[in-house]
Parts: structure tokens; sequence; C-alpha cells
């Protein structure tokens, strides 16, 4: 008997609703949970992780070569790859998150009223979060660390492309959590790979507090535009590099090879360089040898085309592309002001560098860039929870409300006020 569309669409609702109307009964108990507590689950998770590391590379597997069929790109199949050091990578930052401080129960100000009113101003979890992302699993365990951590339940509804992957860790995260006695459904992962589930999910503003989607811009605007329920929201990464009169070129020259090609399917990768016209004819040939030697295919402006003979033409649109590829656009530019305005114009506010030995140009920079992180003389591969000393990240936030930059534990709390009084009344 064939299986209709509307009963296809019932199944994948129902799974849905059951697995995030588990997930908000959990969250109540697991708001209440000792710091003890969660830390001794979270041990548990890098345990469980470490000891199933053969059924979760053997699912891995299975994703990975159903991906290679597809013809997805090299990039993409590489974020979706596990092997033994990114399955000791994901322990070893679920291990951080233990030894972070609890932000659940911090009392961010305290002061008496006049009438004798104790007012205090105290964090408390966000309640359920629901995370939808593209590829990487790793995502699905750096996630439930920090959501558990931070006292939040947490759903999880990672790619189709991962679908067995984040099946398999997710297992081995409600195991753990079974062992230290808090309740499986804090950690849920959605049971189908159907995209209907991401609908569903999106409209059950009652049972979900936040969505926090990491992915590609179309994956984000969906979201954005089809969600009940707030977003904390992760535009593209248009990342730049400004590659100053004042640079120390070696300096200059290694920065731009770790932004661009370090890891360059990241949101944090380096996608347009910019070179002071000053720098430009001694720096540009010799980087663009570089990167080319690492097999990047460059897209320069008509400066940088003059420089380096043979070069594509970078068109308006490479320069608001996010290329999560080995592509970079190039841009001569006649002064600070002139990268400055290109980085406003073009760039997602996302992560943004100069290179440069001026305190003076580095200062207006970094006053002027309007960016989640910016950086002076450092590589756009830092923006990172991890690497911030956040212990992991639940995403990286291009948002100015709430959070903004990469979303460690302070950010998965909100904060309620507790009045103590003796008696008092409102005259």
């Amino acid at each position: 008997m064939s299986t209709t569309t509307s009963q296809v669409t019932s199944d994948v609702k129902s799974a849905v609703v059951d697995t995030v109307s588990r997930a908000k009964e959990a969250a109540r108990t697991l708001s209440r949970a000792s710091t003890e507590q969660k830390n001794t689950a979270l041990a548990a998770m890098a345990k469980y992780l470490h000891s199933q590391r053969p059924i979760i590379l053997e699912a891995n597997a299975r994703d990975v070569k159903a991906a290679q069929t597809q013809g997805l790109s090299s990039a993409l199949i590489d974020r979706l790859r596990l092997n033994e050091q990114r399955l000791s990578e994901m322990e070893t930052s679920i291990e951080a998150v233990i030894a972070l401080p609890d932000p659940v129960g911090a009392v961010l100000r305290e002061w008496r009223r006049p009438n004798g009113l104790s007012i205090r101003k105290v964090r408390v979890p966000l309640g359920v979060i629901g995370i939808i992302y593209e590829s990487r699993p790793n995502v699905t365990s750096e996630c439930a660390s920090l959501c558990v951590k931070s006292g939040n339940a947490v759903v999880l509804r990672g790619g189709s492309e991962s679908f067995h992957s984040n099946q398999a860790i997710g297992a081995a995260l409600k195991q753990a959590l079974v062992a230290a006695k808090l309740p499986e459904a804090a950690v849920s992962t959605i049971p189908t790979a159907d995209r209907a589930g991401v609908d569903v999910m999106l409209q059950l503003d009652q049972l979900i507090d936040v969505i926090i989607p990491r992915g590609g811009e179309a994956l984000i605007r969906k979201i954005v535009e089809t969600s009940r329920i707030p977003v904390i929201k992760h535009a593209k990464g248009v990342c730049h590099v400004y590659v100053d009169e004042a640079a120390d070129a070696a300096m200059a020259e290694t920065i731009v090879l770790n932004a661009k090609c370090q890891r360059p399917a990241t949101c944090n990768a380096m996608e347009t360089l910019l070179v002071h016209e000053r720098m430009a004819p001694a720096f540009l040939p010799s980087v663009i040898r570089r990167l080319e030697a690492a097999k990047v295919e460059i897209r320069g402006d008509e400066r940088t085309r003059a420089l380096v003979p043979g070069l594509k033409a970078a068109t308006e649109e490479d320069w608001v592309t996010e290329y999560l590829d080995l592509i970079l656009s190039i841009r001569v530019v006649r002064s600070l002001e002139e990268a400055i305005e290109h980085i406003g114009r073009y760039g997602s506010a996302h992560s943004d560098a100069i290179v440069t030995k001026d305190e003076a140009s580095a200062k207006r920079f970094v006053q002027e860039v309007d960016s989640a992180a910016v950086f002076v003389n450092a590589s756009t591969r830092f923006t990172d929870g991890f690497q911030f000393g956040l212990g992991a990240e639940i995403g990286i936030s291009t948002d100015r409300l709430h959070a903004r930059g990469p979303m460690g534990l302070e950010e998965l709390t909100t904060y309620k006020y507790v009045v103590y009084g003796t008696g008092q009344i409102r005259e």
C-alpha cells in the first residue's frame, strides 16, 4: 500500500512534536540540576563518545559515502567527515566545558530600594533551544554540552547529509544523561531526515524558546522568514583581511594563508583580501604564488590583475559571496578609509582583520569596522568559541540583540529578577 504525502507529513509532525514535548519536560528538571550533576553528565558524554567511536565512525562513513555519491563538494565533505582526531577534539571540547564556571544562578547585580526591598538580577537558562545546522556532526556534541552546562534542553536537527552521524552521536549523549541520572530528552535529535521536520519545529513556539540556525545563507533566510520562534541568526561569513601599508609583509602572508586555506569551508575563513596600494606591488605577486600553490582560485580587481596577469576578473557579486571553498577575491585599495568602506558595504559583520604595525591605523580599524569580531595582526580563523576560551560554541551570532559573536555558556542564559521583601506593599 502506498503512503500518501499527507500521511508522511502527519508522521513527521507527530515525531517532531513528541520529541520537542519531551524536551520541554526535561528542561524543567535540567534547570534545577546542580553544577555537580551537570558536570557528571558532561563527563559521561565524553566517556560515551569515546566508547562508541566505532559505531559513530561507521555511521559517519555511511554519510560520507552518500555525500560522495551525490556529488557534494570536497569542502562540504571535509566538514562532514569524522575521524579519530576530530572525535578526540569533540571529547576535549566537552571536557573544556566542564572546567568552565556554571553561569546559572550567578547574581549579575544586587541592590536595595529605599522601601527595604532587596532586588537581585540572576542568570537563568533560556529553556528549550532548537538548533538547526548543516554538515558538521561535531556541532551535535558541542551544542549539547553547552546547553546541558547552562541548564537548557536542546533539540538538534542536523542536515540530512549527516543524519546517521548525528543519530549515533545523539544516542551516545542520551546514554550518558541516563547514566548521570538526568532526563535523556534533555538532548534530543529530530528522528527524521525529512525536511518537513524543520518546518514543524519552527511552528512550535509554545515548546521551543529560541532557534539557533547554523548553516548557509539560504538556510538562515528560510528559518528567519518562516519561524514563529525568536531566532538568533548567524549570517554568512564574508570575512576580510586588510593588509595595511604599514604591515609586516611576512606576517601578512602567514595570516592570509591561514585565514584562507586552513579550513576554507568554515564561516570564519577569509573570502576577500584587501591590500593597500603601497604594499601591493611587492606583496601581491608573492602571496598569490603561495595561494595558487595551495590550489586557491584567485579573482582580482583591475589593479590586482595588472600586477599579476592572467587572473580571473572579480565581479561585483564576488565581493558579497561566501565561497566556503578555495576561492579568494582580491582588491587593491588606496587607503585605510577605502578598506573600511569596502568592508562596511560588502561585509557580513562576522570577522574582519587588519595587519599593520601602525597603532593609529589599528585603533581606527577596530573602532570603525562594525563586526562581531575584529582582529589586529591575527587570523580571522580564531573566531571560535573554543579558541576564545568559551569551551565550545553554540554558533557565531551576527545579530546585535542578546548575543553577538561566538556564543558560549553566558549567551545561553537570560535573567530574572528575584525580589525579597519584609511585607512591603505598594501605596
